[in-house]
C-alpha cells in the first residue's frame, strides 16, 4: 500500500530528561498531545545516521498506554524511514527478552515500553526506554543527545496511514514515500526461550523439579507471565497451578508490581505454609525478581548472584565461556566476594547504581570494552543516588576510574 509522510508541527516541552532507565513520568503527562511524539522524534534523532535503512525491536511491560505509544511508534518510525521494527505480539516484550531479540536479529536499537515496577493503570506511570545494538541502555550520550533535541524540537514526522494489528503475528508491508517499510509481529517468547536453552540446562531443572520440589511463580500480573508459563509449564511440565498472577493487566491487577517482602507479600505467606520449596516473583518488565527459599526464606540478590557464582561450573553457558570476573554494588553482601575468594576469581566492588554494576559485568564478561570517558559518563550520571548514599562523590569517581584501569590491564 503507497502512503506518505507528513511534519507535524510542534514546539519543545519541558521536563523530557531521560535517565539510563529512560523518561518516566504519569501516564496521563505521555497521554498529553505531542508529548510522547516529542520524545520519539527525539530518540529517533539520538540514533543519527543508523535510524535510516534502520531494524529497531519494540515492545514493553503491558501496562495502560502502551498499545497507544506502540501504533505511535509504528506510525513514526515509518515517517522516519526506518526499514523494518520488528514488535512482539500484543505489544509485550519483557525488558531481557527485547535485549535478546535486538542482539539475536542484529537490530540497530529497540524501544522499551515501562516504568519497571512503578504502578499502572489509568493513574499510574509510563516511561519510554531506547536500548542500543548491544541490547544494554542507551549511555549518557545518546540521552544527552534526546534531551538537547527535545528542547529545540519542532516537529515530528508521522504516517497515518500506517496501522498493524499487533494481536496477530505476521508481517505487514507499506510502501511509505516511494521506500519499503516492514512490521513484524513476532511471538516475543521464542528467540528468549531459546537463549535460556543455550544457557540453561533444562533437562536437569526438569528432572530436578519432578523429583518432589513444589515451586511457585508470581509474576505479578505483569510481562513475565507469558514467559513463566512457556518456561514452567510448557518446557518444564509443571502443573499450571505453579503459576500465578500470570496474565498481564494494564494496571498489574491494581497492584504494585514490585517484588519485595511487602508488595509480595502473598508469595511470602504461601512459601511461609512450608509447602514450596521455591518462589519466585518478577516485577512489571521483568529484569527484577526475588527469590524464597523453603518456609519463606528470603534470598537477597546479592546472594542470589553469589549462589550463580558458586555452581556457574553447572551451568553450560559458563562451562564453555568461562567466568572473567564478578562484580557488586557496593552497599550489598559481601557473600560474592567469599565466592570469588574460594574460587580465585577477581571481584569487583562498585558504587550503588545498578547500570554501574551492569556494565561492569559486561565488561568482566568480555561484552564491553572498558572506556574511561564512558566511565565517567556513568559516573556522572549517578551522582544524586551516590550523594543520597552519604558517599563522597568524588572518592567514589577516583575509585570507579581506578577498577577501570584494573579492568583494561587485567581482563581486556
Amino acid at each position: 500500500m503507497g502512503l506518505r509522510s507528513e511534519s507535524v508541527a510542534t514546539k519543545p516541552i519541558d521536563g523530557q530528561k531521560p535517565g539510563t532507565s529512560g523518561l518516566r513520568k504519569k501516564t496521563t503527562i505521555f497521554q498529553q498531545p505531542h508529548y510522547t511524539e516529542n520524545f520519539v522524534q527525539s530518540t529517533f534523532a539520538a540514533i543519527g545516521d543508523d535510524l535510516v535503512g534502520s531494524t529497531l525491536v519494540v515492545g514493553g511491560d503491558g501496562r495502560f498506554f502502551m498499545k497507544d505509544a506502540v501504533a505511535i511508534i509504528v506510525k513514526m518510525a515509518a515517517a522516519n524511514q526506518v526499514r523494518k521494527l520488528i514488535i512482539g505480539q500484543n505489544g509485550l516484550f519483557s525488558t531481557p527478552a527485547l535485549s535478546c531479540v535486538i542482539k539475536k536479529r542484529q537490530a540497530t536499537g529497540g524501544i522499551i515500553l515501562t516504568a519497571s515496577h512503578n504502578p499502572g493503570g489509568a493513574d499510574g506511570d509510563f516511561g519510554i526506554k531506547y536500548n542500543t545494538a548491544n541490547g544494554g541502555p542507551a549511555p549518557e550520550k545518546i540521552t544527552n543527545k534526546i534531551y538537547e533535541h527535545t528542547k529545540a524540537i519542532s516537529e515530528y514526522r508521522m504516517c497515518r496511514g500506517a496501522e498493524v494489528d499487533i494481536s496477530e503475528i505476521g508481517t505487514t508491508d507499506f510502501t511509505l514515500d516511494g521506500q519499503p517499510f516492514s512490521v513484524e509481529v513476532i511471538d516475543p517468547v521464542a528467540d528468549y526461550v531459546l537463549l535460556m536453552k543455550d544457557i540453561f540446562d533444562f533437562a536437569a531443572i526438569k528432572e530436578y523439579l519432578h523429583g518432589g520440589v513444589k515451586v511457585v511463580i508470581n509474576s505479578m500480573h505483569g510481562v513475565m507471565g507469558v514467559y513463566a508459563k512457556e518456561i514452567f509449564v510448557n518446557e518444564f511440565g509443571l502443573p499450571e497451578d505453579s503459576c500465578v498472577n500470570c496474565d498481564p493487566k494494564d494496571d498489574f491487577g491494581g497492584h504494585h508490581p514490585d517484588p519485595n517482602l511487602t508488595y509480595a507479600a502473598d508469595l511470602v505467606d504461601l512459601l511461609k505454609k512450608g509447602i514450596h520449596g521455591f518462589g519466585a516473583a518478577f516485577d512489571g518488565d521483568g529484569d527484577r525478581n526475588m527469590v524464597l527459599g523453603q518456609n519463606g526464606f528470603f534470598v537477597s540478590p546479592s546472594d542470589s548472584v553469589a549462589v550463580i557464582a558458586a555452581n556457574a561450573d553447572c551451568i553450560p553457558y559458563f562451562k564453555s565461556t568461562g567466568v572473567k570476573g564478578l562484580a557488586r554494588s557496593m552497599p550489598t553482601g559481601a557473600s560474592l566476594d567469599r565466592v570469588a575468594a574460594k574460587k580465585n576469581i577477581d571481584c569487583y566492588e562498585v558504587p550503588r547504581l545498578e547500570v554501574l554494576c551492569r556494565w561492569s559485568v559486561e565488561v568482566l564478561c568480555g561484552l564491553n570494552d572498558p572506556s574511561t570517558q564512558e566511565a565517567e559518563d556513568l559516573v556522572k550520571s549517578s551522582k544524586d543516588d551516590i550523594i543520597k548514599s552519604h558517599v563522597c562523590y568524588k572518592f567514589i569517581k577516583n575509585i570507579f576510574l581506578t577498577v577501570i584501569g584494573l579492568l583494561r590491564s587485567h581482563v581486556v
